[in-house]
């Protein structure tokens, strides 16, 4: 994000890179906001809030997402756990909405972490897919999360660009398997994980 400033595009749709540091202070910080994260009712407050967290100084909102949540967010508690999958997509939003991406090497402890993540997320991820859906990493057990009816898709790369692709994002490095309807709709259809 530094390196980007504060103005570089993401993928999140509309947010720039200091959009996307409000949104990670909020998150942290403003345990009266967060909410409106997950909760569609109170969205709007949730907005307020990180456009005036946005406005304060680039490099003070760099600092508040380097050094963790404050004492009194409950996310302080839950930090690591919580942070790791949040941390990893979001960093891929900055370098992926970037020309001339390409995938990093991440640590196998981390790829552990993410593909259990991935595995888990993708149950809700592709819950509404019109196949069954299968995902598969190298080294990893292939993980059915969703049943479906028909013949069934695999979703096969490195856990992050599985991780990736189950939260929306379609810039990612994966082999789509099965039949081409269902591989193109499963590719294409809309994934959210809030």
């Amino acid at each position: 994000m530094q390196q980007a400033g504060p103005d570089a595009p993401t993928l999140c749709e509309g947010w720039t890179v200091r959009d996307l540091l409000a949104h990670l202070v909020l998150r942290e910080s403003r345990p009266d906001a967060a909410p409106g994260i997950l909760i569609p009712p109170l969205a709007g407050y949730t907005a307020r809030v990180q456009e005036s967290v946005a406005r304060r100084n680039f490099g003070e909102l760099l600092d508040a997402v380097l050094s963790g949540p404050p004492w009194y967010s409950p996310m302080r508690y839950v930090d690591e756990k919580a942070n790791l999958v949040e941390y990893i997509v979001h960093h891929e939003d900055v370098r992926r909405a970037q020309e001339e991406w390409e995938p990093r090497e991440l640590p196998a402890a981390v790829r552990g972490a993410l593909w259990k993540a991935a595995t888990m997320l993708g149950r809700r991820a592709y819950s509404s897919a019109p196949a069954p859906v299968t995902l598969e990493a190298p080294g990893r057990p292939r993980v059915r999360v969703h049943a479906g009816r028909g013949e069934g898709v695999t979703l096969r790369g490195e856990p992050e660009e599985v991780l990736l692709h189950a939260f929306g994002r379609d810039a990612v490095r994966i082999d789509v398997d099965g039949p081409a309807e269902s591989a193109r709709a499963v590719r294409e259809m809309k994934r959210t994980i809030p």
